[in-house]
């Protein structure tokens, strides 16, 4: 048997239960992949607490991220063989000690890889990549703002800009999450407990504004995000950890100059199998160069997915959260 976290119902943390199910077996075009570390992601809150649907119902095992070996492979698979180290973003199911999944969805792990890294890295780190160069293609010279500066995508945000040669702005909310936003690549970094954020922006870009604001807060920075940004900038809203933003107007565009504004997912981006390959190749290259190094800030076993859900969205985590099955 294999061991799962499942959930029933909707809820807060104390609804994830760590029980058994059914060995997974590959179907055609499937591979049954063991996993060795488990990403921890705060999407993965949304579909717990039901504010993104459970797509096949209930009941359901939440988790997008993860890396491991692959155990068996179904008819028709030729990308990969068992013992293969493998990693994926996507679809739900990861929070388990093996799973069947699609083999176009997985990726190999290059060698000097480690599991745990792979894990913390596949959504968070390909999430990074497309809001740096596809939602907005930052360059050099470009000054960026990126909220949740010390989490799992800021952190791999900071460090890229900064080797993209652009300017990094983040906010975080102590200072200790000050220190580690400047370990990886912020320029300046702001502490919104402390100081307002849209003021300090102005005033670190002589009133300019930044070209784009990676924001996966939500509610307690809108509409302050949007005045933080120049004439015609871009606003990636990619996440709501303080809540959904009510009352969105288009007209606070047009007045604070033109304003984009974007609510991208990964999933779009890597919904091809060349997407995927090109986004995890650039990726796994940052890594290799040294221009992205994957912090792991903490792990828990998997059959604590609660605690780490609780610690989570209680901003106790710092980068990355890996789940050990």
């Amino acid at each position: 048997m294999t061991h799962a976290i499942v959930q029933d119902e909707t809820g807060g943390p104390d609804v994830l239960s760590y029980r058994e199910i059914p060995d997974p077996v590959p179907g055609p075009g499937e591979l049954v992949v063991r996993h060795t570390a488990i990403g921890l992601n705060y999407i993965d809150t949304y579909f717990r607490k039901g504010l993104y649907p459970a797509p096949n119902g209930m009941p359901m095992t939440i988790g997008n991220e993860a890396a491991g070996v692959v155990e068996a492979v179904g008819d028709g698979v030729t990308l990969f063989s068992p013992g293969d180290r493998v990693a994926y973003a996507g679809p739900l199911g990861a929070y388990a000690q093996r799973r069947a999944i699609a083999a176009d969805k997985v990726v190999a792990i290059p060698d000097g890889v480690a599991d745990e890294t792979a894990a913390a890295m596949m959504l968070k780190g390909m999430t990074a990549r497309y809001l740096l160069k596809e939602v907005y293609k930052v360059e050099p010279g470009s000054t960026i703002l990126c909220h949740a500066a010390a989490g799992g995508v800021g952190l791999i945000v900071g460090q890229w800009a900064k080797a993209l040669g652009a300017t990094a702005i983040g906010t975080v909310g102590s200072a200790e999450k000050a220190e580690l936003a400047r370990q990886n690549g912020y320029a300046h970094v702001i502490n919104y407990r402390e100081e307002d954020f849209v003021a300090r922006v102005k005033e670190l870009t002589d009133g300019r504004g930044v070209d784009v604001v990676y924001d996966s807060v939500g509610k307690d920075t809108y509409p302050g995000s949007l005045d933080c940004l120049r004439p015609l900038g871009m606003w990636a809203t990619f996440g709501q950890s303080s809540g959904v933003i009510e009352n969105f107007n288009l007209a606070d565009l047009a007045s604070r100059g033109s304003l984009f504004a974007t609510r991208p997912t990964l999933f779009t981006y890597i919904a091809t199998r060349p997407r995927l390959e090109a986004n995890a190749a650039d990726l796994f290259a940052a890594v290799a160069d040294g221009s992205v190094n994957i912090a792991i800030g903490q792990t828990f076993p998997l059959a604590d997915a609660a605690g780490a859900h609780r610690a989570l969205e209680g901003r106790k985590t710092t980068g990355s959260t890996v789940l050990i099955p």
